[in-house]
């Protein structure tokens, strides 16, 4: 903020504003430093009100810039709050889904040795009845010979 300087009132002995008849230059004189000291107050009050009013429209002017900015700011924070607990959402998902594929497998495998494990027996009995069938069959041979 600027100041300028106060103009000081002219100082003038009250007998010299008594005496119309030599003070006419004189009078006159000071009346236009007052009315230009009168001017200058009331356009620097003038000034000083106008600057004030541009202030606080540059203030809110600023202020509703900033809101609208940050609007934007604080709408993609929000959403980038919602992406994140999504993402935590999914990964505890994923690892749910994980273990459950885990455990499938391991079913699978157990049922797969299982399955192995009925044909080994099933091919050991055809072994054994075809050994059985063959002895019994050599046994009658001997038998009957």
């Amino acid at each position: 903020m600027y100041s300028s300087p106060q103009l000081p009132l002219a100082r003038v002995p009250t007998s010299a504003m008594d005496r119309p008849e030599s003070g006419g230059l004189e009078s006159s004189l000071l009346q236009l430093i007052n009315d230009h000291h009168h001017h200058s107050l009331s356009t620097r009050e003038h000034a000083e009100k106008a600057k004030k009013a541009a202030i606080r429209s540059a203030v809110r002017v600023s202020d509703l810039l900033v809101d609208a900015v940050n609007g934007g700011v604080q709408e993609s924070f929000v959403n980038e709050k919602r992406i994140e607990l999504e993402i935590r959402a999914l990964a505890v998902t994923v690892v749910r889904f994980a273990k459950q594929t885990d455990q499938w497998l391991a079913a699978s495998h157990t049922i797969n040795t299982a399955v192995k494990e009925i044909g080994d027996f099933e091919n050991w009995m055809k072994t054994m009845e075809f050994d059985c069938k063959s002895i019994s069959a050599a046994i009658c041979n001997i038998h009957q010979a």
